[in-house]
């Protein structure tokens, strides 16, 4: 399995961006999908967007579309870049990885970075 590390997260005031990496390492061989999910307090667990192995799809939820963008690079990261940040978006961020594309945005990826928190205020 693929070991995930999420940075990038902090505390910012509405209407700014932020932009969260995600590192990942141990699957050298494979392709995979990323995608980035974010829970936040009391609430379940959301998916937010994934892209596939290529980076050639790429899927949003319908609350981060025109402002949320995934991508990847040959360096094994992905990000996510947050424009227009609202307060609702505060959640803890988290990167995750499967076999395509359809298997992120489904929900069942088979590999979870820890998280990292990003808090939007007004």
């Amino acid at each position: 399995q693929v070991h995930l590390v999420e940075s990038g997260g902090g505390l910012v005031q509405a209407g700014t961006s932020l932009r969260l990496s995600c590192a990942a390492s141990g699957r050298t061989f494979d392709s995979y999908a990323m995608g980035w999910f974010r829970q936040a307090p009391g609430k379940e667990r959301e998916f937010v967007a994934a892209i596939s192995w290529s980076g050639g799809s790429t899927s949003y939820a319908d609350s981060v579309k025109g402002r949320f963008t995934i991508s990847r690079d040959n360096a094994k990261n992905t990000y996510l870049q947050m424009n227009s940040l609202k307060p609702e978006d505060t959640a803890v961020y988290y990167c995750a990885a499967a076999y395509n594309l359809g298997a992120v945005v489904r929900g069942t990826p088979t590999d979870w970075g820890q998280g990292t928190q990003v808090t939007v205020s007004s």
